[in-house]
């Protein structure tokens, strides 16, 4: 199975666009909705919050795994595959390379929570792979949140987001990647308020278009991961009530889903 963790309800858009690339590759989710949002806590609880997920994943039987939350992502990556023998796949680096790659003048826009800002991975891995960009980045706190409360068409959502959006369109920035698995729900909020000229990087999209690359090209992995007869499983480790109505936008099905500690 492919093990896919988030802190909340934000990863489900990753396991979705999994789900669409990649039929037949049964998956095992957890959203850590007890402990959400990552992004204002500290790097070590962020670290260990992520050693307890992939623990829980692996004993789901998960042969590889995605970080399907950015603030994880940027702050647990290294030491899960210090530890781990398995694949472990973040959702950083499929965005970076979409964005470096469409972007016509450099001008390069992130928005995250906290602790995906203030890691600085993106920015790093931008000039790593495109030295002539510019990157500005906005940390936007307060839209993890909302959009776990199913906020998503709210107007004090929408007021919010133009305001985190409004340095990054005095910056001219033409590139926009969505550091947050949570704001693809907030798409159709996005896009207006930054600009139809910009284009904006969907990093649930671009993780799927990733991992089906790898199992294009690695048969064995392909060979032990395919299970079209098995069934994906869904756990959260708590039960907020709009979950299962955010769940069911996400899949455009209901979603049965598990309650589990870790």
């Amino acid at each position: 199975m492919i093990g896919i963790f988030d802190s909340g309800v934000g990863g489900m858009t990753v396991a979705r666009a999994i789900e669409q690339c990649c039929p037949g590759f049964p998956l095992v989710y957890l959203g850590d909705l007890a402990r959400s949002p990552y992004g204002s806590k500290s790097p070590a609880m962020i670290t260990e919050y992520s050693r307890r997920n992939t623990e829980f994943l692996l004993k789901q039987g998960a042969k590889l795994i995605v970080i399907a939350c950015n603030s994880a992502a940027s702050t647990a990556s290294p030491f899960l595959r210090s530890h781990y023998h398995q694949s472990i796949i973040d959702v950083i680096h499929p965005a970076v390379t979409k964005a470096a790659a469409v972007s016509r003048r450099g001008r390069i826009g992130i928005i995250g929570t906290r602790a995906t800002i203030n890691s600085g991975l993106y920015e790093q891995r931008l000039h790593a792979v495109r030295p002539d960009c510019k990157v500005h980045s906005q940390a936007c706190p307060l839209l993890v949140p909302l959009v776990e409360e199913g906020w998503l068409e709210r107007r004090e959502t929408k007021m919010i987001v133009k305001k985190y959006l409004h340095p990054l369109r005095d910056k001219q920035i033409d590139t926009l990647i969505l550091g947050c698995t949570h704001y693809p729900l907030l798409k159709k909020t996005i896009a207006p308020r930054i600009g139809r000229k910009v284009d904006i990087i969907d990093s649930s999209v671009e993780v799927a278009l990733h991992l089906k690359s790898i199992l294009d090209t690695d048969a064995d992995l392909r060979a032990e991961l395919y299970r079209p007869e098995t069934p994906s499983r869904f756990f959260v480790s708590d039960m907020p009530s709009p979950v299962h109505a955010l769940a069911a936008t996400i899949f455009g099905r209901p979603v049965l889903l598990e309650q589990t500690d870790v």
